[in-house]
């Protein structure tokens, strides 16, 4: 698919599959801002999260997902756990549409709460939580969910994020 055929398409967005397992974890592989896991983990998560997580396809091409999930301790509270999408795919805000439609397939099933963890320095993601929030006329809390002393190597602290109370869309 070339760049002048993507930028023209409009993004299908739908429930992921196990055939999308490989795509998503070849764009996280490919991208210097995620933190990878393993295919087999990717394959897991399209089997088990897939009622809850999106991709954005183009031709029947995976160009973005988002991965999230009902924290179960908390089932009004959606967790965004990964976003991403291809480099060059050429839809405008493909971000903030994969957020924006899960987030409202997620108040639609009962969500008052959304979550994300994120870097302090990951500008593009923040605005579109600051983007969701006001969009649902909520309020946004901060705090640090994990110190970056618990993971190996050189790991950002995780922000948390915390939307909410939701107030769901008018029609």
């Amino acid at each position: 698919m070339t760049t002048a055929t993507t930028a023209r398409a409009r993004p299908h967005f739908r429930t992921l599959r196990i055939e999308d397992a490989h795509a998503l974890w070849q764009m996280v592989d490919q991208s210097d801002a995620l933190d990878n896991n393993s295919p087999y983990y990717y394959a897991l998560w399209c089997r088990d999260f897939a009622a809850t997580s999106l991709v954005a396809t183009v031709e029947d091409d995976v160009v973005g997902f988002l991965t999230g999930y009902f924290r179960p301790d908390e089932l009004d509270t959606y967790l965004v756990w990964q976003e991403a999408a291809k480099p060059c795919h050429g839809i405008p805000f493909l971000g903030v549409k994969l957020f924006e439609r899960a987030a409202d397939r997620a108040v639609e099933q009962g969500a008052r709460f959304i979550e994300a963890t994120v870097s302090a320095d990951n500008k593009a993601i923040i605005m579109v939580l600051k983007k969701v929030a006001k969009r649902y006329s909520a309020e946004t809390d901060t705090r640090i969910l994990f110190s970056s002393d618990l993971f190996p190597d050189e790991h950002h602290d995780e922000v948390l994020y915390r939307i909410g109370p939701l107030v769901p869309l008018t029609p």
